[in-house]
Formats: structure tokens, C-alpha cells, sequence
């Protein structure tokens, strides 16, 4: 064999090494090497803009809280269905990592419960059966990682894009009392109510720390 053909055939070899290895990484793990992230936009005002086109409907889904006002004395906080998404670039980092990385934005749209209501409670009934269902939307509320920009709110900024629609281009990140507050003091891991949200609940904490 010739030393240009062995050379040939050495690059071959790694060659396909290589590309064999890269095949046997899981899905999970090639999602974490290649999936880019959207992270969060502010105008030089420093507020939030709200993601263009509807993106996060293209999220990763967490949950849908609800609290009506039919079961709150008719003042419920949160009277709507909370559609709440993940960025998924964040949300992969989160599940190999078990720690919410600067950047992580969680969006929630809102949504009315679907009326009118036919009993006491503001339940109705549909062929599936008695119950709440998803009525109109009525804006939106995100929360953003950001250690250095929210010290001091532990690390999280959070806003409201109406609670209406249409929802607003841009939003002011809300004062501590308003909602830094309730998840300082109650939300079970770094700010974020996982303790609601079974696919973030299962994902093991890092030793020693928290989410």
C-alpha cells in the first residue's frame, strides 16, 4: 500500500469514527449542543418587548393553572386560564442542569374561562361534561431570568402585557410588592411555582443547591 493510499484510508477511518460517535449522542444531548435560544429583548427604556408572532405558542408547554372568580367570591387575583410556556433553549439547559440559566423566560398567556357559565360555581357543560373550558384570550404576563439586571427581585423580572387583549408591544418589569413578592415567599424552586408544573417538579435539583 502506498503512503498516499494509507493516508487516505487513516482519514477515512477517523472520519467515519467521528461521525459515529455523533449519532450515538442522544437526542436529548444533540438538543442541548444545537438548539439556539431566544432570549429576551428590552427597548432602551429598558422594558420588555413582547416576542413577535405569537412564538411562544411554539414554546415548550408547562401548565394551566386556573382560579376563577366563580370559585374566589367573584375576586379571584388570576380569574383566567394561565397558558404557560418555556423558552425551549432555556428549558434544555434547565433539564440537563437542574438550574433556570440567565435568559430563561416564561410566558403565560392568559385566557377567560368560556361563557356564559350555567351554574353557581361558573362551571358549564360540554359533550366532555361539566367543567371550565378556555374562553377568549385576555393578555399576558412573562417572567425573565436576569441575575445582574433583577438583583433585586432574586434574579427574576416580571410583567404584564395587559390584561386585555390586544396585548401591549412592551411592558415595565413590575415592583417587588407586586409580584417578586408572593413567588420569593411561596414558589417552590428559584422563584418559579414548579410545585404546579409536573414536566419542571421532575427534573432533580443540582447537589447542594437550588433550581
Amino acid at each position: 500500500m502506498s503512503y498516499k493510499t494509507l493516508a487516505i484510508t487513516i482519514t477515512f477511518m477517523i472520519s467515519a469514527v467521528s461521525a459515529a460517535a455523533i449519532f450515538a449522542q442522544s437526542p436529548a444531548d444533540q438538543s442541548v449542543l444545537t438548539r439556539s435560544r431566544y432570549l429576551p429583548e428590552y427597548t432602551p427604556a429598558g422594558e420588555l418587548k413582547l416576542p413577535e408572532n405569537s412564538m411562544w405558542r411554539d414554546w415548550i408547554f408547562v401548565g394551566t393553572p386556573l382560579t376563577p372568580n366563580a370559585l374566589n367570591g367573584g375576586q379571584a387575583n388570576f380569574p383566567e386560564y394561565h397558558y404557560v410556556y418555556i423558552e425551549p433553549g432555556s428549558y434544555d439547559i434547565y433539564r440537563k442542569t437542574g438550574v433556570f440559566p440567565d435568559g430563561t423566560f416564561f410566558f403565560k398567556e392568559l385566557l377567560l374561562t368560556k361563557g356564559p357559565s350555567e351554574n353557581p360555581d361558573g362551571s358549564r357543560t360540554e359533550p366532555s361534561g361539566r367543567g371550565y373550558f378556555p374562553g377568549v384570550f385576555n393578555g399576558a404576563d412573562a417572567t425573565v431570568k436576569d441575575s445582574k439586571r433583577f438583583a433585586d427581585t432574586g434574579g427574576w423580572g416580571y410583567f404584564n402585557f395587559n390584561h386585555h387583549e390586544p396585548k401591549a408591544p412592551t411592558a415595565k418589569v413590575k415592583d417587588k410588592s407586586e409580584c417578586a413578592f408572593c413567588h420569593i415567599a411561596a414558589a417552590k424552586r428559584d422563584e418559579v411555582w414548579t410545585q404546579f408544573y409536573p414536566i419542571l417538579d421532575e427534573v432533580p435539583l443540582r447537589q447542594g443547591g437550588r433550581g
